[in-house]
C-alpha cells in the first residue's frame, strides 16, 4: 500500500465513553443490541462521544466487467450505463430510499463501457470496461492502484464538504462474478461456495457462472497475499474503487458503511491492505449471496439487517441510515437514570 497514506487512530476513549453513556440511559441494559455497539464504534471513529450524523452520502462506483461476454448474467452491459444515468436523475430504487433517508447520492463512472451524461468525468474514468477475466487479467496493476486512490480521494472530497457518514454502493453488470472470484481467492473457498445467482440466474446459468469463476482463478493464478494482484487479475473497477473508499474512511476519520456481497468483498480487500481500516467500517445487512456470511465472519462484523435482499446499488447501506438515526435519538435524547433523579452532574452528553 502507498506509504504516504496515514491512517487516523480509532479513539478508544470516545468509544468507552459512548458505551458508558448507553449503560446510564434509563432503559433495560443492552436492549438496543447491535445498535448500541454501532453508535459506540462511530463515536470512536469520530473521536467524541457526542456526535451527529447530519450529512449522509452514498458513493456508487459504476463500472462494466468484460466477463459478461461469458454468459454469466441475465442482461448485457448496456444496463450498467442506463442505471448509472438514472442515478443522476434520481430514478432508481436506492435514489428513492436515499431521499427518504436524507442521503445524497454520488455515482462515479470509474469504468462504464460508454460515457454517461451527467455522470462521466473523464479524469475519474480509468477504463471503458475491464477485460474478460477468463482470458487474462481484468486490468493492469497500475490501474487497480489508481482505482483505489480514486476511492480514497472521493472520501476526502466528501469529508471536506461536511459529510458525516458514507454508504457504499456499486453498479456493474457481472460484478457478482468478479466478487465471487475475489472472495474465492481471499478466503480459499471453492467457486461453488462463493458463487450465487446474482440478479436471479437459472440453475443452468449458475453452473456456467461457477465454471467461469473457477477457470478465471486458474487462468490468472492471483496471489492471495497480494491484494493488488487479486484485484487486477480477477476483480473489477467498481470493487477496487470501493476498496479505496473503505481505506479513505480510515484516512479521513469517516465511518464507511458496507452494503452487501460486493462491497463486503471490497471491505475485506481494504482490511487486508490496511488493517487499520477495519475500525472505520460499519456493516449494514446480510445479502442473499451465499458467501456474504463468510466475508463478515472474516471481517469480524455482524450486520444488523437480515432480510434476504440482493438489490445492490447501496440499498442495504442506505436502509441502515434511518435505523441509526432512531438509535441516536435514544442515545442523545433519553434521560439517564441519574437525570431522572434530578442529578444533572452525571449527564455525559449535553
Amino acid at each position: 500500500m502507498d506509504h504516504n497514506i496515514e491512517i487516523k487512530k480509532f479513539d478508544i476513549g470516545a468509544y468507552k465513553a459512548a458505551k458508558a453513556h448507553w449503560l446510564s440511559i434509563a432503559k433495560p441494559l443492552f436492549s438496543l443490541g447491535g445498535f448500541e455497539e454501532m453508535t459506540a464504534k462511530i463515536a470512536g471513529i469520530k473521536g467524541r462521544a457526542d456526535f451527529s450524523l447530519g450529512k449522509k452520502a452514498l458513493v456508487i462506483m459504476c463500472a462494466d466487467n468484460g466477463v459478461v461476454c461469458e454468459g454469466v448474467t441475465q442482461t448485457g452491459q448496456a444496463v450498467t450505463a442506463t442505471v448509472t444515468g438514472n442515478f443522476a436523475l434520481g430514478e432508481t430504487s436506492v435514489c428513492k430510499m436515499a431521499e427518504y433517508a436524507g442521503a445524497d447520492v454520488f455515482p462515479v463512472d470509474i469504468g462504464v463501457v460508454s460515457d454517461v451524461e451527467n455522470v462521466t468525468d473523464k479524469s475519474k474514468k480509468l477504463m471503458y470496461g475491464t477485460n474478460d477475466i477468463l482470458k487474462g487479467p481484468a486490468m493492469t496493476r497500475e490501474t487497480a492502484k489508481k482505482a483505489i486512490r480514486l476511492g480514497i480521494d472521493t472520501v476526502g472530497e466528501l469529508t471536506e464538504k461536511g459529510y458525516d457518514i458514507i454508504c457504499t454502493g456499486e453498479m456493474g453488470i457481472g460484478n457478482t462474478t468478479t466478487s465471487s472470484a475475489v472472495t474465492s481467492v481471499l478466503l480459499g473457498l471453492p467457486a461453488e461456495v462463493t458463487t450465487g445467482r446474482g440478479a436471479g440466474l437459472t440453475s443452468e446459468a449458475l453452473q456456467r457462472k461457477i465454471s467461469v469463476v473457477k477457470k478465471a482463478v486458474e487462468v490468472n493464478s492471483p496471489d492471495r497475499s497480494d491484494i493488488i494482484d487479486v484485484l487486477s487479475k480477477v476483480g473489477g473497477l467498481d470493487i477496487a474503487g470501493l476498496v479505496g473508499v473503505f481505506i479513505g474512511g480510515a484516512v479521513h476519520g469517516t465511518p464507511v458503511v458496507i452494503d452487501g456481497f460486493i462491497s463486503a468483498a471490497a471491505a475485506l480487500c481494504a482490511v487486508r491492505l490496511c488493517e487499520g481500516a477495519r475500525d472505520f467500517i460499519i456493516p449494514s445487512h446480510f445479502s442473499k449471496e451465499p458467501a456474504v456470511s463468510a466475508l463478515f465472519e472474516e471481517l469480524g462484523m455482524k450486520p444488523v439487517i437480515d432480510a434476504d435482499m440482493c438489490l445492490g446499488e447501496g440499498t442495504g447501506a442506505v436502509m441502515l441510515m434511518p435505523l441509526l438515526d432512531m438509535s441516536l435519538a435514544v442515545y442523545k435524547g433519553m434521560k439517564t437514570f441519574d437525570t431522572w433523579n434530578g442529578n444533572e452532574k452525571y449527564k455525559i452528553l449535553e
